[in-house]
């Protein structure tokens, strides 16, 4: 009964975050057909709306324009400081590539592009989603930072890294202390247990954890981690946890939670930090 607690507890924890995502990625699309809607009315003098702060402004989603040689025309974020420049060498090559999608594809058409940009509010560069759509020789773009990986990626990642230790063991906790991209993905990262002699034998993010009793180890606040993890996978062979730890993404301790596996006498964990209300 237990076990089927902690899933269905995963699972809550995994729609919540699903559907918060879902509701900025809608906000996003509306800011776009607002911006797409008043561009048709009023062509390029639309521009000094979108650069100024107002109505096209959705707490950090903002809209830009770049034309089909790459110069940016308008933007009401940290690009602002672009306008009027050729951006081509400055954009990710993701973003890049999107636009040219965009150009070759008919008009009204939304593409969407994942790259990376500095969020102003942290000054950290993060994993950002741009929605856009081509009108005539202009390029109109609502963007989302998305700082955090999902619920649904930390599993992912955990799948991986779990199917890995299975087949090689040694070679993938070289791997993961060799900070491999394989077990990486933006603040997601793994580590792993052994469970025969308590101690970490593989750490994503901090190495100096490498050989430290697992049981001994709290969080910024003084609440244990390891202790409670252990005891809640004495008897199961897959769970949750929630606490709090630094974000190597932002820097900043935020509130996390666990997936745990086992697989031999590994314990092996994947954590995504949550959202901020």
């Amino acid at each position: 009964m237990r076990l089927i607690a902690l899933l269905w507890s995963a699972l809550a924890l995994l729609t919540t975050a699903a559907t918060a995502q879902a509701d900025e990625e809608q906000r996003a699309r509306q800011l776009l057909q607002r911006a797409v809607d008043y561009y048709q009315v009023q062509g390029d003098a639309a521009f000094a709306a979108f650069s100024r702060q107002g109505e096209f402004i959705d707490g950090e989603h903002y809209v830009f324009v770049v034309d089909t040689h790459g110069t940016m025309l308008a933007s009401g974020g940290t690009s602002a400081v672009l306008i009027g420049r050729d951006v081509r060498e400055a954009l990710e090559p993701e973003l890049r590539d999107g636009f040219r999608q965009a150009l070759e594809g008919a008009e009204g058409e939304v593409r969407v592009a994942e790259y990376r940009w500095m969020n102003a509010r942290d000054g950290r560069v993060e994993r950002k989603r741009v929605f856009f759509q081509r009108e005539g020789d202009r390029v109109i773009a609502v963007g989302l930072y998305l700082p955090r990986a999902t619920p649904q990626q930390a599993g992912q990642l955990l799948d991986r890294a779990v199917a890995a230790l299975a087949q090689g063991p040694e070679q993938s906790i070289a791997a993961i202390n060799a900070l491999s991209p394989r077990f990486r993905e933006d603040d997601l990262y793994v580590f792993v247990i052994d469970l025969d002699t308590g101690r970490y034998v593989a750490h994503g993010y901090n190495l100096r954890l490498l050989g430290v009793e697992f049981a001994k180890v709290y969080d910024p606040d003084g609440k244990p981690v390891g202790a409670p993890i252990l005891a809640l996978m004495k008897n199961h062979e897959a769970g949750g946890y929630d606490y709090r730890w630094k974000n190597p993404v932002t820097g900043k301790v935020e509130d996390k939670y666990a997936l745990l596996r086992k697989t031999g006498h590994l314990l092996v964990a994947v954590g995504y930090y949550k959202k901020s209300e």
